[in-house]
């Protein structure tokens, strides 16, 4: 059967897996439920970690699957398994900080060209898309202008700024909003195991909804606050502003903030590196040098994403200790923090914490010019302290 000879009507109504996937994010269901009368060549499902991407886009594919197939609900139900058994569906992600040149090239590009195994489509989904060397993106393009007409491809991106723009105008964007505080808390409260907490073995749901706040629609990151390492990150960046309200940053309570980046990284690191040379033993052609690149960029992509939610921790104190001081405690992030706010905001103006929480902003923009990172993180603390303890 040909892509022009599809019976749509075969895809009836939205699926119970695509309604279910896009539960929380009502403009991109009404966008991909019209799109499969007649979907379109690519896709770019863009939005934050946690807002629903990846299920809206196993689903959208089972969808476009199932419509040109001799069994849709076997060519549904094999899509929707994770990993998808289906000849025509392929799903790469990358393996640590960045994809693979060669696997583009090979399980996309490639791949792109054989006609399907069955029914009459093939669906491509790559997983941050924003991963993929340039090389590899304009690699991509021909695909995207002038695709196999039985090709569909969906790109997922968190990540605007890691995306070509010759690559996102080729594709029909659906848009994932971040979730809002309240869905993200009764996730968490749902489906996360949380570990325990000073000798707690049960949850706690004032840290759940402080995580959920701080978290700004990310699912993810919300789930790291709430693991052993974000617990940690959020004690070091309150201790952080505590020195610069009492006016001890000569202690350089800033450095602890680098070292928790700096062991993520390590960590991060390590395990891709151990995970590639697997892989390499199990016949997947990777070189030395190819093994220690793609380690070496996950560790730097661990690191700067810890460093970058240390900042938006100290962001989040300081609005939260000007809300505090101007009264407005039902609008503060860190819930489960209230009494050390309240005592921190005692006779505090709170314009100072306002002006604090920009200082912390305007530093973390500074170090994409490759500031070095501790003087930076020196100046802004010394600033705090000039600021909040006079």
């Amino acid at each position: 059967m040909s892509a022009a000879e599809i019976d749509h009507t075969r895809v009836g109504s939205k699926s119970d897996a695509l309604v279910a996937a896009t539960e929380h994010q009502a403009r991109a269901r009404v966008a991909l439920s019209a799109a499969l009368a007649d979907p379109s060549h690519a896709y770019l499902f863009r939005g934050p970690r946690g807002s629903g991407k990846r299920a809206a886009a196993r689903s959208f594919a089972a969808e476009i699957l199932a419509a040109a197939a001799a069994d849709p609900e076997d060519a549904r139900r094999r899509a929707l398994l994770d990993p998808s058994p289906h000849p025509d569906f392929v799903w790469l992600a990358p393996t640590g900080a960045q994809h693979m040149v060669e696997e583009v090239r090979e399980r996309v590009i490639r791949a792109a060209a054989y006609k399907p195994f069955e029914g009459g489509r093939r669906v491509f989904v790559v997983e941050a898309a924003e991963a993929m060397r340039d090389e590899s993106q304009n690699a991509l393009l021909k695909t995207l202008e002038e695709p196999p007409s039985y090709v569909h491809l969906i790109l997922l991106s968190s990540e605007n700024e890691g995306l070509l723009e010759t690559v996102a105008s080729r594709c029909q964007t659906i848009e994932f909003a971040p979730l809002p505080a309240e869905i993200v808390e009764r996730e968490l409260a749902d489906g996360t195991k949380v570990p325990p907490y000073g000798g707690e073995s049960s949850r706690r749901p004032e840290e759940i909804a402080a995580a959920a706040r701080l978290a700004a629609g990310d699912v993810e990151r919300a789930k790291l606050l709430l693991s052993g390492r974000g617990r940690e990150l959020r004690a070091e960046a309150e201790r952080c502003l505590a020195a610069a309200l009492d006016g001890k940053c000569a202690s350089s309570p800033w450095k602890a903030l680098l070292d928790d980046a700096q062991a993520a990284g390590a960590d991060v690191e390590a395990a891709v590196r151990e995970a590639l040379e697997e892989e390499a033993k199990a016949g997947i052609k990777r070189s030395a040098k190819e093994i220690a690149d793609g380690a070496k960029r996950a560790g730097r992509r661990r690191r700067t994403e810890i460093l970058e939610l240390g900042f938006e921790l100290c962001a989040a104190w300081l609005r939260d200790l000007a809300a505090v001081a101007a009264g407005a405690e039902e609008v503060v992030f860190n819930r489960d923090r209230l009494e050390l706010l309240r005592s921190q905001a005692a006779g505090l103006d709170p314009a100072a914490p306002r002006r604090g929480a920009e200082l912390v902003q305007e530093t973390r923009r500074g170090l994409e010019l490759n500031v070095s990172e501790e003087l930076a993180l020196e100046a802004l603390f010394f600033r705090l302290e000039t600021l909040l303890a006079g």
